[in-house]
């Protein structure tokens, strides 16, 4: 009996907390409505960049409007997927007022190109200091992580020598470091100034696309070397250029590469020397076949002449 009168009191006073905040939310309600409100309206942010060095970072500017009379807690939920984010947790807003507030969104580096959705939500926790449910308020925008032009280049050798008129293929590689496909030109920068030294140059392909990151696309560039009269020893520098088509059309920039090759044409170039070279090659093919059957001649006389003897 004495245990049952000892927690009667606290029963009581449960009853009256819970009495209390009831009629503190009836009353919220009475003056607000059914259920709290908060607007919220963000703006939409700069594109991300995310080449080496970039900040890769934008910000995303928010408000909530508190339309009720009275003081309301709102709490901030922020989703971005792939992308970091950071803002506030909570917010409080004064009656008919309205509250800014920044979230900050950053790509990680050299991400690829493309656009990714963000939702920000605000949601009424308590009004008056007196908690209570509400549904929340969202708002999506869009952040844009943006293209940028990276390119390297590279070849198989850097020195080469050959002899005068002589037919080479030189290989180049072409890579993408890019966040995004891109096509790149394909020139000798300094095609004129070998031709004028009597060099013939081809590239098969003037222009190339390749993915982001992908492995490299091998350039053909067809040579053949000078055929100037005469004896040559000289050193001439080949230029392989390759520039990309995004950097010339949207970054204003022109972003390129030139890869530098040596090449080392040392021999003598008279007219009609591969023809002459060509029929001493079947004199003295033939000279050495007509030598070798007259010993063959002379050995056989010497061996019937020998048996003859022992005969």
């Amino acid at each position: 009996m004495s245990a049952a009168r000892s927690v009667r009191p606290a029963l009581m006073m449960l009853a009256v907390y819970f009495l209390s905040t009831w009629a503190g939310v009836a009353a919220v309600q009475a003056q607000t409505g059914p259920v709290p409100d908060v607007s919220l309206s963000c703006d939409q942010p700069q594109p991300i960049d995310v080449y080496p060095g970039a900040t890769r970072s934008s910000i995303i500017n928010c408000r909530v409007e508190n339309p009720t009379v009275h003081q309301e807690k709102v709490r901030i939920t922020i989703q971005a997927g792939v992308l970091a984010v950071s803002g506030p947790a909570s917010l409080t807003v004064g009656s008919g007022s309205e509250v800014a507030f920044q979230v900050s969104i950053r790509a990680e580096l050299r991400a690829p190109e493309g656009q990714h959705q963000v939702s920000i939500s605000a949601e009424v926790t308590m009004a008056n200091g007196i908690p209570v449910t509400s549904d929340p308020t969202s708002y999506n925008i869009m952040a844009i992580i943006r293209q940028f032009s990276r390119l390297r280049v590279a070849s198989e050798v850097a020195f080469l020598q050959l002899r005068p008129k002589v037919d080479y293929n030189l290989i180049f590689d072409v890579y993408n470091d890019g966040n995004a496909m891109d096509r790149f030109n394909i020139e000798v920068q300094n095609y004129d100034e070998l031709n004028d030294e009597g060099f013939q140059l081809s590239i098969p392909l003037v222009s190339v696309e390749i993915e982001s990151m992908a492995p490299p696309e091998k350039i053909r560039v067809q040579m053949r070397t000078p055929k100037n009269q005469g004896w040559t020893d000289k050193y001439f520098s080949l230029q392989f250029k390759a520039t990309s088509e995004y950097s010339v059309r949207t970054e204003g920039i022109p972003n390129y590469q030139i890869q530098t090759m040596t090449v080392y044409i040392r021999g003598v170039y008279l007219p009609g020397f591969e023809l002459i070279g060509t029929m001493m090659m079947t004199a003295l093919a033939a000279a050495a076949f007509a030598g070798r059957t007259s010993r063959e001649s002379d050995d056989e006389s010497e061996l019937v002449e020998l048996d003859s003897r022992i005969f």
